[in-house]
């Protein structure tokens, strides 16, 4: 049954007898028997195949979101019953939202590899929701992300501290403004904001109920680093982790606003789904707790 779902998941993905044979080193009509085999198992069919194309219909899909949750608990307890005799060593999948993910999460797996080489890190990068999601269905090993998400089924840890600021062009007149800012002084302003479902977005929100205030003018990008760029460009104004500018910071490009009641402070969480961890992850979220970088940015 394990070598039928692999190799069903593995038709379903690339839509092909054909790829999916060469990607297990077999010959096409072995991998239609084995699909054979698979659904008078299950009993009913799950892919629609013609000479045109192979794809899922609704059994199939049903049947292919269980199968990559089955496939991933198989592989985590193998490496969890591995580990009970071996280093730290194997591979790990790490989720994380975009600002952790893309400022500061380089440097942490760096140090990672160099204390564990052995260690085969993979990193998907994503919104909160999405991430979540992702670790709720075992397809990462542990998520990292900010904000609210679906909790049912995880385990929470809260790790770091991150303080957001707004942020405008080192030329705009508000850079300029010799007393500090209200936020009703920006309700007007055109803001560079991520997408619903972000972490960001949704501590952007928080910002504005906190202060009354309801901007209309906004303009939504799916990841930070669009949103320095339109800053910089002069477009508008937005809050962003302290993480992610600091090289627009000490290069003059980006200006922290002087606003009464910042800067905005929000926590940094990682989720997992089991209290089972492999020898790998353990050793990854002790870096994370001690990691010094986690707190000369606070």
């Amino acid at each position: 049954m394990d070598q039928q779902l692999q190799i069903f998941v593995t038709v379903a993905e690339k839509k092909s007898f054909s790829r999916a044979a060469e990607e297990h080193h077999m010959t096409q009509p072995a991998v239609s028997q084995y699909i054979r085999q698979f659904e008078d198992e299950i009993g009913v069919r799950l892919l629609e195949r013609t000479n045109k194309y192979v794809r899922l219909n609704k059994a199939g899909e049903i049947v292919f979101h269980h199968a990559k949750e089955i496939l991933a608990l198989y592989t985590k307890m193998q490496n969890l019953v591995d580990d009970l005799a071996n280093k730290a060593s194997g591979p790990l999948s790490i989720g994380a939202s975009y600002t952790f993910g893309e400022y500061v999460l380089p440097r942490i797996i760096a140090n990672l590899k160099q204390i564990y080489p052995d260690i085969q890190p993979t990193v998907t990068i994503g919104n909160t929701a999405t991430i979540a999601d992702l670790v709720a269905s075992h397809q990462l090993d542990i998520g990292i992300v900010e904000g609210k998400f679906n909790a049912a089924k995880l385990i929470v840890e809260d790790f770091a501290e991150d303080t957001m600021v707004i942020v405008s062009t080192a030329n705009h007149p508000l850079a300029r403004h010799k007393k500090p800012l209200e936020m009703a002084d920006l309700e007007h302003e055109t803001w560079i904001v991520r997408e619903h479902g972000s972490g960001t977005r949704e501590a952007m929100d928080n910002l504005f109920e906190q202060h009354g205030i309801l901007p209309t003018r906004l303009m939504d990008f799916s990841s930070t680093q669009p949103i320095k760029e339109s800053v910089e460009a002069g477009l508008g104004i937005s809050l962003l982790s302290h993480w992610s500018i600091q090289k627009e910071l000490k290069n003059g490009d980006l200006r922290i606003l002087d606003v009464a009641g910042l800067p905005y402070r929000r926590k940094f969480s990682t989720l997992t789904n089991t209290p089972f961890q492999s020898k790998a992850l353990e050793v990854f979220i002790d870096i994370l707790r001690t990691n010094k970088l986690l707190t000369t940015l606070k």
